[in-house]
């Protein structure tokens, strides 16, 4: 019955390690290939990949799919509000903000828009 319980932990161990490094991977991938080819990059990071990997191992760990269905609603009303964080930098062209501003202020867009998506899953 001990080594079940060892078998166990070191298994969730196990994929919450391999969970991070795969997403890690992603992320310096994209963020490396923005240095070489931004509009490639962007079109990657445009793609759902956080939504892909995190279902993915949503299912895997709890094999839930009401679970998913909600997250997959959560996810459908956010992105449309979290496009709000892009918001500075499209107008910086006019504002010319240097990145901290367009950074602080995509930041409290994005944090406008999570409080209207706690409104709306209310």
């Amino acid at each position: 019955m001990f080594c079940v319980g060892i078998d166990k932990k070191m298994n969730e161990t196990v994929f919450f390690t391999f969970k991070v490094i795969l997403s890690a991977i992603v992320i310096t991938g994209a963020s490396w290939l923005a240095g070489r080819r931004p509009v490639l990059a962007g079109f990657i990071i445009a793609l759902p990949l956080a939504s892909i990997l995190s279902m993915l191992f949503s299912y895997m760990e709890y094999r839930s799919m009401e679970k998913l269905n909600q997250f997959a609603v959560s996810i459908c009303a956010a992105v449309p509000l979290s496009l709000l964080f892009f918001t500075p930098f499209l107008l910086n062209r006019w504002l010319k903000w240097g990145f901290a501003a367009s950074m602080l202020a995509g930041l409290v867009l994005l944090f406008v828009a999570f409080l209207l998506h706690r409104i709306i899953f209310k």
